[in-house]
């Protein structure tokens, strides 16, 4: 195959999630606002975290990684999107448009594959917890995390080189608010065939990966859990990673609707209001569920606040 650039187009146009004008502005508020209360809570899940001695552990090492990793995420869409709602102007590049695929594929990919990886750490603290410091090393948590971006920043390439090759003909019209693979697949003149065998083969192997890591992990975790017997440790022990099934929840349900269903089945509106769900909400709540679930996480954002009042005074 060459991977010559057969397009014939130098740009798209984003319709958005609506064509109305009278919603334009109410869009630009309800984003504008979410993408602000994402990056505010998870920066300072990242100050918390980086600020605390006491949360130097293999937990909150992950959490800091995907609550970067969330700013990153909103990041390559969102800004995008507010800046054509403000200028009214609908057009993407060519070049913008495979930027803004590779790194939204990269960043999406990499959460799934940290949730998979905080489920791990879950597992070992549950059913080894007098091994946990001991398997659980630096050494191992900065593996895990590094082969966590490279293994994703590669993949996202195999996809953009692969969208890269296909030939875009007259009708430019993305009906969605970035640049997805499955409304880019759609607008191709060309047959999109290698790219869905990809997607459903590699990009279902390393979701396949994800899935049964949070499966496994989980199963044991569940199995523990029951040996337990007081109702009071059952719920202490369940409520260690409660914030994390959350989330985990959140996340795969919606993008796998998205991702994992036949391209004839997908219909723009609904694919729209699934990727708001795991590009802005999830994104968004993250830094509220182990927040408000977790106490050193609430300790150490109340010392944060009160040393910050101290040197305003």
């Amino acid at each position: 195959m060459e991977w010559e650039n057969l397009t014939s187009v130098s740009e798209f146009f984003l319709l958005g999630l609506s064509q109305q004008p009278e919603q334009q502005w109410p869009l630009f508020g309800l984003f504008l606002s979410m993408y602000l209360v994402t990056v505010t809570g998870n920066l300072l899940i990242i100050l918390a975290i980086t600020a605390h001695a006491q949360l130097h552990t293999p937990m909150f090492f992950f959490l800091a990684n995907l609550s970067l990793t969330d700013i990153c995420f909103v990041s390559t869409t969102i800004p995008k999107t507010l800046a054509n709602i403000w200028a009214q102007n609908q057009v993407i590049s060519y070049t913008g448009c495979l930027s803004q695929l590779y790194f939204f594929l990269m960043f999406g990919m990499l959460e799934a594959s940290l949730l998979a990886v905080m489920a791990y750490d879950r597992y070992v603290a549950l059913c080894y917890p007098l091994h946990y410091i001991m398997v659980m090393s630096p050494g191992l948590c900065g593996f895990l995390v590094s082969a966590s971006w490279v293994t994703n920043a590669l993949h996202s390439l195999l996809h953009t080189l692969l969208m890269s090759s296909l030939s875009f003909c007259a009708h430019q019209e993305i009906a969605h608010f970035f640049c997805d693979i499955n409304p880019l697949l759609s607008l191709s003149c060309t047959d999109p065939f290698i790219n869905e065998l990809v997607i459903f083969t590699v990009g279902g192997l390393m979701g396949l990966v994800c899935v049964l890591c949070l499966v496994i992990s989980y199963a044991y975790i569940f199995s523990t859990i029951l040996k337990i017997p007081s109702a009071q440790g059952k719920w202490k022990a369940f409520s260690t990673c409660s914030s994390h099934l959350s989330v985990v929840s959140l996340y795969f349900g919606s993008s796998f609707c998205v991702y994992f269903s036949p391209l004839s089945n997908h219909s723009a509106q609904k694919d729209a209001v699934a990727s708001v769900m795991y590009t802005v909400v999830t994104p968004m709540l993250n830094p509220f569920i182990y927040s408000l679930r977790n106490r050193d996480i609430k300790s150490s954002l109340k010392k944060l606040m009160w040393a910050r009042k101290i040197q305003s005074f």
